[in-house]
C-alpha cells in the first residue's frame, strides 16, 4: 500500500442506491461492490462487479479513474453476474467485453467463475491465499477463506477487510449451499481472520447489518457468530 494514505482510492457502492438505481431485485440483495486503486496512477481495481456494470464503470471515470482489473470474492451470480432466480445478471463478462481486464480469482474457484460466467480460463489469473494484486502503489492482500465457497477470498488492504460472503456486520455467509462447509468457515473465523488486528475494518458483501462497515474489535464483541468457543458449538448453531 503507498506510504502515502491520501494516495489510496477506496469506494464502497450499493446496489440500488450507488448503481444499479431502480432495479428492484438489485435494490433487494443489497450487495456491495468495491473500487480499489491509487489517485496518483488514476487506476483502480473493481471488487465483484455485478447488476450495473456501465453504472461501475461511472462511478470510477466520475472519479478520474479506470479500471483495470477486477477481483471476485466467489463465484456467486450475485456478486460476478450470470443466472440467478430466473434473471440475468450482468457482471465479469459484461466487464470483459467493455475493457478486457485480468479476474483475480482463489484458483479453488476458477471453475466455478468459468461456469457461472462464461469467461475463458485466459481471463482468469489464478492466486493461492497470501499472494497480492497491485494497481499502482497500493497492494492488496488476497485472503483464501473458505466456507462460504470452497475458493473465497477476502482482500486485505490499507486496514481494510473486504470480506464478501465470508463474513457480514453481524452475520456470516450461508453453509448449507454447494461448496459450502461450515467447519472450513469456522476455521475461517476463528483462524484465518482471527489473527487480524481489531482496528482493521470490516467491509462485507451485502449490506445485512446495522451499519455497513465496523472494526473487526466491534464484530468480535458483538456479532453472535464470532461467540462459539468450540467446533462443536459451531456445528450446533449452523444446524
Amino acid at each position: 500500500m503507498p506510504s502515502d494514505s491520501s494516495r489510496f482510492y477506496f469506494r464502497q457502492l450499493l446496489a440500488g442506491r450507488e448503481f444499479a438505481q431502480g432495479d428492484p431485485v438489485a435494490g433487494q440483495m443489497r450487495n456491495f461492490a468495491y473500487l480499489i486503486g491509487d489517485r496518483e496512477a488514476k487506476k483502480c481495481l473493481v471488487v465483484d462487479p455485478a447488476w450495473d456494470v456501465p453504472g461501475l464503470f461511472d462511478v470510477a471515470r466520475a472519479d478520474g479513474m479506470e479500471i483495470v482489473g477486477a477481483l471476485a470474492t466467489h463465484y456467486h451470480p450475485d456478486h460476478i453476474g450470470g443466472e440467478l432466480f430466473g434473471f440475468t445478471v450482468p457482471g465479469l463478462a459484461s466487464v470483459q467485453e467493455a475493457k478486457g481486464v485480468k479476474v483475480h480469482c482463489n484458483r479453488n474457484e476458477a471453475a466455478g467463475i468459468r461456469q457461472v460466467t462464461g469467461l475463458s480460463e485466459s481471463d482468469l489469473e489464478t492466486h493461492d491465499g497470501g499472494d497480492y494484486v497491485e494497481v499502482g502503489a497500493v497492494r492488496v492482500q488476497l485472503l483464501h477463506t473458505p466456507g462460504h465457497t470452497p475458493g473465497s477470498q477476502c482482500f486485505l488492504v490499507d486496514g481494510r477487510l473486504v470480506a464478501g460472503d465470508t463474513l457480514f456486520v453481524e452475520g456470516c455467509g450461508r453453509v448449507d449451499l454447494p461448496g459450502g462447509d461450515a467447519e472450513e468457515m469456522y476455521r475461517t473465523l476463528t483462524q484465518r481472520l482471527a489473527t487480524l488486528p481489531a482496528d482493521t475494518i470490516l467491509f462485507p458483501g451485502h449490506d445485512y447489518g446495522p451499519v455497513p462497515s465496523r472494526t473487526l474489535g466491534e464484530e468480535r464483541a458483538e456479532s453472535y457468530y464470532l461467540q462459539p468457543r468450540s467446533i462443536e458449538d459451531w456445528m450446533r448453531m449452523m444446524g
